[in-house]
């Protein structure tokens, strides 16, 4: 890893929590985000790029974001390396409850790529606040994914993949990123072994 790298990729809640939510995984709005945040890993770690995995942990609450449940952890296909970033957050955004804005800035990053679950939640917030701290954000979608949520009104599901289009649109227009497919990332050539789901 090349410790001068302006580049971090930001692998967020890529964790087996939103597996266990079984009927919530069954109908993801992107099945496609593990091989495609798989393909930002083997990129980065070619280039040469910082890769952190973060991870969601709600303690005490019993549920699968409890660490004594076992699932607060990275999904065991993505294959983390020991050598690579990893912190536990109990914030939707990576950066208030970690000390994620330190070890980017000892590392000289500037630039973060975006990529993980669930897509307007931890990964947009996380977009947002590294904005506002003054990091350059590219934000890739498609390596991103959620699921459909209830409307205010209670009675109207808005759709994952409109959720996806809305992150997409309001992070872009309001500058907190650039928006990229992981292809535009990675290269149209590149080729990975499909991730089991």
């Amino acid at each position: 890893m090349n410790v001068h790298s302006a580049t971090a990729l930001l692998v967020i809640d890529a964790q087996e929590s939103f597996r266990q939510r079984v009927d919530d995984w069954e109908h993801t709005a992107n099945p496609a985000v593990l091989d495609n945040i798989a393909l930002l890993v083997a990129h980065a770690r070619e280039v040469g790029d910082h890769v952190v995995w973060i991870t969601h942990s709600e303690p005490g609450t019993g549920g699968v974001f409890d660490p004594v449940n076992g699932f607060v952890r990275v999904i065991a296909a993505l294959a983390p390396l020991a050598s690579e970033q990893a912190l536990t957050k109990t914030t939707i955004n990576a950066f208030t409850s970690t000390d994620l804005q330190e070890r980017l800035q000892r590392d000289g990053i500037r630039r973060l790529v975006v990529c993980g679950i669930r897509t307007e939640q931890c990964c947009e917030t996380t977009t947002r606040v590294a904005a506002d701290l003054g990091f350059d954000v590219e934000f890739i979608t498609d390596a991103t994914t959620t699921s459909s949520i209830p409307a205010a009104d209670g009675l109207t599901a808005v759709s994952g993949e409109d959720i996806m289009r809305r992150t997409e649109s309001i992070l872009s227009a309001r500058g907190f990123a650039t928006i990229s497919s992981t292809r535009e990332r990675v290269g149209a050539t590149a080729d990975h072994a499909p991730v089991s789901s």
